[in-house]
């Protein structure tokens, strides 16, 4: 558990790090990505769109100014995305909305819930940020869920791109990346007439573009967690972070608290509420009851089975009893995003959304995302150059050996933490934490574990290996070639974490 914590010490570095680690546990979710490596040939049909959008100010490929989402003087320009929105005309006013804010969690509670209001018969647009392959990934539509066809998305903008080059005029050039994205996002779910739309937040929520639905439109606000996550931009503390993530919160629309929070925090997310008038509905409320049972297999596919009882009296009176649910979301802080949809299925419920336990169940248990606790099958472990050795691609506990490394990103170095700070911090935190570690320092180890004796290698079972590599792929590979001088035959499990960058790399090796 020690080792918990140097990985907690470390969290705080850039988005962009990449660490691999071979370890028997996971629980951390990644995220952090941008465009990536693009496997599907539709994007070929949007590229007119794709460099539009590449000559706008990108903030996930820069870096977010300091105070940029707070609602002071610093912050966002709102109005200008509610101005662009209206030259659109305001095509985020003809459906509902769930906005969801938090600083982790987003997008698996997100597509939880876009999952259940499927099952329930709507047709859903979600809208998350940011992604593995292609930009597409942020839009799904329908009761299917599918992502938005490359010609739609393409047709739409050429319909309109005189809206955005006008506003871009009027607007000094300052509309960014992700308010055109974003933008498009609402007038392709109004096109589609969608039922109701699942937004994830960027960046805060007070000035974050998504933030433009009215009391009206919104059905219900959804915060995940608070941590220090982009901490300069939103405000330099953890209750900074709090105040701007609830700006999301709309007069007499319910809160859902996904947490738990540190008891000061939930009290500034809770007084907002408070003065919007607005019910709050906590996920972590005394009378709901979680638990994990065993893991199983479906398809080939790992589960973890699940029971879910809500039972809150509070504000507004939520019920639900959910046993034996598949989850193939792994980990606790999955099901705790399982709850926090759960509860927000249940709001929509009361506000009238035909969602029975069933299709709350059936949705929870549809939710699976790539590079969230997701293992390699045997044929693309064999593929990566590694047969027969399981491979998670996900966070990591109780490594044994930890190897930082880069990957290439959207941005360059602007976003990217080089693999010697990435070692530095760890060392740093392992000293600050009493936990012991092996340097062996970067290079050429297969010379190094060449030249080392069994008994030399075995002797230092009891302490985490610490190295320096140049790629994802060999990095893979250093970790699978220790492991096996410390472990003899047995197997290990090889974990790649850090930034969905990384996990990009791998799964797109895998269709090169």
């Amino acid at each position: 558990m020690k080792l918990l914590g140097v990985l907690r010490h470390c969290s705080n570095l850039s988005r962009s790090k990449a660490v691999m680690c071979a370890t028997g546990g996971v629980q951390r979710e990644l995220i952090g990505f941008e465009r990536g490596f693009s496997s599907y040939s539709e994007d070929s049909e949007m590229e007119e769109f794709l460099d539009y959008l590449d000559r706008l100010k990108n903030y996930e490929k820069a870096g977010v100014p300091k105070g940029a989402g707070t609602d002071s003087s610093d912050g966002f320009d709102l109005g200008r995305m509610n101005r662009l929105m209206e030259r659109l005309g305001n095509p985020h006013s003809s459906f509902k909305a769930v906005h969801i804010a938090g600083t982790k969690g987003k997008g698996s509670t997100a597509a939880f819930l876009s999952n259940i209001l499927r099952e329930g018969g709507y047709s859903v647009g979600c809208y998350t940020s940011p992604h593995l392959w292609t930009i597409r990934e942020r839009m799904s539509l329908g009761r299917e869920g599918d992502l938005v066809p490359a010609k739609k998305l393409n047709d739409l903008f050429h319909r309109i791109k005189h809206i955005f080059d006008q506003s871009i005029e009027l607007e000094n050039g300052s509309i960014s990346h992700f308010e055109v994205l974003t933008a498009m996002a609402f007038a392709l779910f109004a096109q589609e007439k969608v039922d109701i739309a699942v937004v994830e937040a960027g960046l805060g929520g007070a000035r974050d573009a998504t933030n433009v639905f009215s009391s009206l439109g919104l059905a219900t606000s959804v915060i995940t967690t608070i941590g220090e996550e982009h901490l300069a931009a939103l405000g330099g503390s953890i209750e900074s972070i709090a105040i701007a993530k609830s700006g999301i919160i709309k007069h007499g629309r319910p809160l859902v608290l996904g947490g738990p929070f540190i008891p000061y925090i939930e009290r500034i997310l809770r007084d907002k509420a408070s003065s919007m008038s607005s019910p709050v509905v906590s996920a972590s409320d005394a009378g709901n009851r979680s638990t994990m049972g065993g893991i199983g297999r479906d398809k080939g596919k790992p589960y973890q089975l699940c029971d879910i009882v809500i039972h809150i009296k509070k504000d507004l009176q939520l019920f639900v009893e959910l046993f034996d649910v598949k989850l193939c979301m792994l980990g606790h802080h999955q099901l705790q995003n399982a709850v926090t949809a759960t509860c927000t299925a249940l709001c929509l419920r009361g506000q009238g959304w035909n969602l029975s336990d069933e299709s709350i169940h059936a949705g929870l248990e549809r939710t699976y995302l790539l590079g969230r606790s997701q293992f390699l099958t045997s044929e693309e472990s064999e593929a990566v150059g590694l047969p027969g050795l399981t491979i998670l691609l996900d966070g990591a506990i109780q490594p044994e050996v930890v190897v930082t490394t880069e990957v290439t990103i959207a941005g360059a170095g602007s976003r990217t933490t080089s693999a010697s700070l990435l070692k530095g911090a760890w060392i740093q935190a392992s000293m600050e934490l009493g936990t012991g570690f092996v340097d062996i320092g970067s290079g050429d180890y297969g010379k190094y574990l060449e030249d080392q004796t069994d008994c030399s290698v075995r002797s230092l079972k009891h302490e985490p290996v610490l190295a320096v590599v140049n790629s994802v792929e060999d990095s893979m590979k250093t970790a699978n070639m220790i492991l096996g001088m410390r472990a003899g035959n047995q197997s290990g499990v090889i974990v790649v974490t850090g930034s969905l960058h990384a996990v990009s790399s791998i799964l797109s090796s895998l269709h090169r």
